[in-house]
């Protein structure tokens, strides 16, 4: 089918104050691209303002469902009457980003309990929140599709398509470890909440055939409900790695991500000649946890060999990855795709990944790389030794970077997109 054009699309993104998000920043690109194409694109914040390492593509477009309104307008009656200048204080970016710099202070109770109360908005006190929404998509006319960046906002389905009557496509971006570490009962709770509020999306996306599989597992769908779309990123500026001889980390500086495997992997490396650097966003309480990695990187007579660099702007990531010779980000939780694999990859930068979720996919499918034990430092560090000695390194690496040239840049994604538009407007 030939994708419909000039159309009026919205992307509801749900802001994380994280300034390496890699589903904003993929949302972020995608809105840009469909511009590109033609089609009137909003990308509309939920949350918390946007944290990006390039220009947002829509910045007058104000922050819905904000953190403090939500909160203050469940949890107290005179909040929900309150005149909406009185909400548009409380949506300041100031605010909201140090909202955002707390919330590693929010307890698990609340986060499930909120959570559930989006899954459930019929059933909460947000009714003036949903009604912001509609109005302002209402303004300037009504979408021809409504995009929601994650299936945590599945509880907007019904009430968009009911009040704007416009097909609704949801996409999957990591839900199940954000669900999964929520305390019970809030975690079932959510868990069944949301298969009932997918059910009734026009469409559903996943960025891997990994995730669509875990998914339709999680959620009882069919099996080939979800379809797949790779995410895509903008290649411009993204050149060939000039062999700087450093291995290299790219993402939050945070446990989950792999960042203590990779410093063990490193000390057991046990060569002053090599160099680690690391890169990516430092926030809420990951400052405690860098602090002691370093101090095990002191003890090992190692700390002089690490480079720390947070919150690099996208020139600044992108030299930093033409800087290296391998790259490993050795996550220890189920990822639905890696954003920060495919821009390494787009450097020509071969790669060490876990042999576990969406990376062999990737990995294996490109030839860019190897893949590890998970959660294993030692067979990290065999694999980084292995790499750094493999005669054929720039190949691998020269095969990555095809492969996002083929598959994993922003037009490729965006006409995939395009043709879901397509198959759900004209029903």
């Amino acid at each position: 089918m030939e994708p419909l054009l000039d159309l009026k699309i919205t992307l509801l993104t749900a802001g994380t104050g994280s300034y390496y998000c890699g589903a904003c920043m993929r949302d972020n690109a995608l809105a840009r691209e469909l511009i590109a194409r033609g089609h009137e694109t909003h990308l509309v914040p939920m949350y918390l303002p946007l944290q990006l390492d390039e220009e947002r593509v829509d910045e007058v477009t104000p922050v819905f469902f904000g953190g403090i309104n939500v909160y203050l307008q469940q949890k107290y009656g005179i909040f929900r009457v309150m005149p909406r200048w009185m909400d548009r204080l409380f949506n300041g970016k100031g605010l909201l980003r140090a909202v955002a710099k707390r919330s590693h202070l929010t307890s698990a109770k609340e986060q499930g309990e909120m959570t559930c109360l989006m899954l459930r908005l019929e059933e909460s006190n947000l009714g003036k929140e949903v009604d912001k929404l509609v109005e302002w998509l209402e303004r300037d006319g009504r979408p021809d599709v409504v995009v929601l960046s994650n299936a945590l906002l599945a509880g907007l389905i019904c009430e968009l398509k009911k009040r704007l009557q416009v097909p609704v496509v949801c996409t999957f971006q990591g839900e199940d470890s954000f669900l999964d570490g929520l305390p019970d009962p809030w975690s079932g709770e959510a868990w069944k909440e949301m298969a009932k509020r997918v059910a009734d999306a026009d469409a559903l996306i996943a960025p891997s055939a990994y995730y669509a599989t875990v998914m339709e597992k999680r959620l009882g769908l069919e099996r080939g409900a979800i379809e797949v779309i790779p995410n895509g990123i903008n290649l411009a500026g993204y050149e060939m790695a000039k062999e700087g001889g450093r291995i290299g980390y790219l993402a939050r500086m945070c446990h989950a991500k792999g960042l203590g495997l990779l410093v063990d992997a490193f000390i057991h490396l046990n060569d002053p000649s090599l160099r680690l650097a690391v890169a990516g966003t430092m926030g809420g309480g990951d400052g405690v946890y860098v602090a002691g990695l370093q101090k095990k990187l002191k003890k090992a007579g190692l700390e002089d060999c690490v480079e720390w660099l947070p919150n690099l702007d996208r020139d600044e990531k992108a030299e930093f990855l033409q800087s290296l010779s391998v790259f490993s980000v050795p996550v220890t939780y189920p990822e639905a795709f890696g954003l920060y694999l495919i821009e390494a990859m787009a450097c020509g930068v071969p790669v060490v990944m876990p042999n576990a979720s969406a990376f062999p996919e990737i990995v294996e499918e490109a030839g860019c790389g190897i893949l590890v034990e998970p959660n294993s430092s030692k067979d990290l560090a065999r694999g980084i030794r292995e790499m750094l000695g493999n005669p054929d390194r720039r190949q691998m690496g020269e095969k990555g970077r095809r492969a996002v040239e083929d598959r994993y840049h922003v037009g490729a994604m965006a006409a995939e997109f395009e043709n879901v538009f397509g198959k759900v407007v004209s029903k």
